[in-house]
C-alpha cells in the first residue's frame, strides 16, 4: 500500500480498492530521474526565488541609502531576467524548430511575468510585513524582457 492510501471496499465486491493521495517515495525518486537535467538550474532558481520573495519582510535590513538606489527593484529585474534566461536554455535541450523557440520563449516570459504578478499578491496576503508593490511588478516585467531578448539574441541564430 503507498503512503497514505485509503482501502476501500465498494457494497457487494470483497476485493478491497486503494486510491492512492500521495505517491510512495519510490514513485518521487523515479519521476525526478525523468527531470532532464538542463532543467536542474532553473529549477533550482525557482526554489530560490520563491523563498526570497516570501521572506517576511522583517528580515531585511533598513537601510536608507538602498532604498535611494532602488536596489529592490534592481534585485527583481536581476532575478526574473536569469529567471527566464534559464528556462529558455532549458528548452532548447528539447530540439525545437526555430519558430516553436521563438513562441516558447515568448510564452516563458509572459509566464514568469504572471508569477511576479502572482507573488504580489502572495506578499501582500500571506506573507508578514510585506506588501503589494506595483513598482515590483513593473521590475518584473522589465525582467522578464530584459531575459526574453538575451535568450533570443544569444540562442536564435539570425537569418541573413
Amino acid at each position: 500500500m503507498g503512503l497514505l492510501s485509503l482501502p476501500l471496499t465498494p457494497k457487494g465486491n470483497k476485493e478491497s480498492l486503494q486510491f492512492k493521495i500521495l505517491p510512495n517515495i519510490a514513485e518521487i525518486i523515479s519521476d525526478l530521474k525523468k527531470i532532464k537535467p538542463s532543467f536542474v538550474f532553473p529549477i533550482l532558481w525557482l526554489i530560490i526565488s520563491t523563498l526570497l520573495l516570501t521572506i517576511p519582510g522583517k528580515a531585511f535590513p533598513k537601510e536608507n541609502w538602498l532604498e535611494k538606489i532602488w536596489f529592490d527593484k534592481w534585485v527583481h529585474i536581476g532575478m526574473f531576467a536569469i529567471m527566464v534566461f534559464l528556462w529558455c536554455w532549458a528548452t532548447l535541450r528539447m530540439k525545437l524548430d526555430k519558430e516553436k523557440v521563438k513562441k516558447t520563449f515568448i510564452l516563458i516570459a509572459l509566464l514568469w511575468f504572471a508569477y511576479g504578478i502572482g507573488m504580489e499578491f502572495v506578499q501582500k496576503h500571506l506573507v508578514a510585513n510585506r506588501s503589494f508593490d506595483s513598482g515590483d511588478i513593473i521590475a518584473d516585467g522589465v525582467g522578464c524582457l530584459v531575459g526574453l531578448i538575451y535568450s533570443t539574441r544569444r540562442f536564435i541564430p539570425k537569418q541573413h
